[in-house]
């Protein structure tokens, strides 16, 4: 989804995206008035829009909430995008251990419980009551720009009552749902804990569909998608981290494996693809001494990249102009779980405006002295991609069904 998004900043060292779908969803509401044919469109228009910008930089802080929550706790988040249906920070993982979560999860709602108790009292004290039941029109002879702004900020106040309320529904992957499952963990194992909170999650997304179909309510529809394709990641996601529990990294390397170099064209790199199973590729240097060189290792040359470059023609172009950056090392002794946490940990380089990607395949590094002289080099001994590592959870699930 990062993809089709668009960088706009950072807050607080946290890079923030806007998903393309928002600027339709601002489009349209501000297409309202003008489709009315209201005698004030143009100013229409303009408070709609300003209103959900209001509203979705509150949704910023709630999500930067849970950013500095989890940085407390050593946890990086690597952005913050900004959706139609609300806002998602990309933590690299969440805490393991439960209190932790649950304060990882609670902080984005209290941004939005802090929000609303400085605007709830500021509006009740300057125009009363009337503010949320919109009985203050004309009251006292009030010009319209007192108006537009005190409903506008009682409107606010009270789109964070629900923020809040919307957030703590106890299904996953929302807050509620977090916080739900942190509770569970107290009382059992992690796993369960997410198994149970994810079934709960996807009755949930269920009711909103249906909810959604009854009441013509599109949002709450897409919603409902979102939470159920939500709750089965994170399921998924739960018993992937328990098949690798207790593995290292030599455990899941792929060690029959393929390198390129930077200066081979995508013809050779195709040509290397059909003649084997391997999807992605790690590249070194032109001057690399061996083919397992990892001091020389520059990139990586992933299936997708390199079929869009032949399907645009570019046959002849080099590796080099299409690879990307290469992700951060391991070593074959190292706890699995841990390594893949560091690499996800580690920051992504990224272009321009393009939204840093996950690592397609990671090097298993292996340092090694010589006898003769002495001298240490580095040598790519393995390689860890999704495919095996799919393989490898695959395996591990089949053979506790049979033990």
């Amino acid at each position: 989804m990062l993809s089709w998004s668009l960088r706009i900043g950072s807050l607080l060292g946290v890079p923030l995206y806007l998903h393309w779908s928002f600027l339709l969803l601002m489009a349209w509401l501000m297409a309202g008035p003008f489709m009315a044919r209201s005698p004030d469109a143009m100013a229409a228009g303009l408070r709609t829009a300003g209103f959900i910008l209001a509203i979705f930089g509150c949704v910023v802080l709630h999500e930067l909430g849970h950013a500095l929550a989890a940085r407390r706790y050593g946890i990086a988040t690597r952005n913050i995008t900004l959706l139609p249906i609300g806002g998602v920070a990309n933590l690299v993982r969440m805490p393991e251990n439960p209190k932790q979560e649950l304060v990882v999860a609670l902080a984005g709602p209290a941004v939005n419980v802090l929000i609303a108790a400085i605007i709830i009292p500021a509006v009740l004290f300057l125009d009363g009551t009337a503010a949320f039941t919109g009985a203050a029109d004309g009251v006292g002879g009030r010009g319209a720009v007192t108006l537009h702004r005190t409903h506008f900020l009682a409107s606010l106040g009270a789109v964070n009552i629900f923020l809040v309320l919307f957030n703590m529904i106890p299904a996953l992957p929302m807050d509620g749902g977090r916080v739900f499952r942190a509770l569970l963990a107290m009382a059992t194992d992690r796993a369960r804990a997410t198994a149970i909170a994810a079934a709960v999650g996807r009755v949930v997304a269920v009711g909103f569909v249906v909810l959604g179909l009854f009441t013509g309510r599109i949002f709450l529809m897409l919603i409902g998608v979102f939470v159920f394709m939500g709750a089965g990641a994170e399921a998924q996601a739960a018993k992937v981290r328990s098949a690798l529990d207790g593995l290292t990294v030599r455990a899941a390397m792929l060690t029959r494996f393929r390198t390129l170099r930077a200066g081979h064209t995508l013809r050779h790199a195709s040509a290397e693809l059909l003649a084997g199973t391997q999807q992605d590729f790690p590249v070194l240097a032109d001057g690399a001494g061996a083919d397992d060189d990892a001091d020389a290792l520059v990139g990586v040359l992933t299936r997708a990249d390199l079929l869009r470059a032949l399907a645009a023609g570019h046959m002849e172009a080099q590796v080099a102009t299409i690879m990307r950056a290469p992700c951060t090392n391991v070593s074959e002794d190292d706890d699995l779980a841990t390594a893949l946490e560091r690499v996800r940990s580690a920051p992504a380089p990224s272009d321009g405006d393009a939204a840093p990607e996950g690592c397609p395949v990671i090097a298993v590094v292996r340092r090694e002295r010589a006898a003769s002289s002495g001298a240490v080099r580095s040598r790519i001994v393995g390689l860890i991609t999704p495919e095996n590592l799919t393989e490898l959870v695959m395996l591990r699930a089949a053979a506790r069904r049979h033990s």
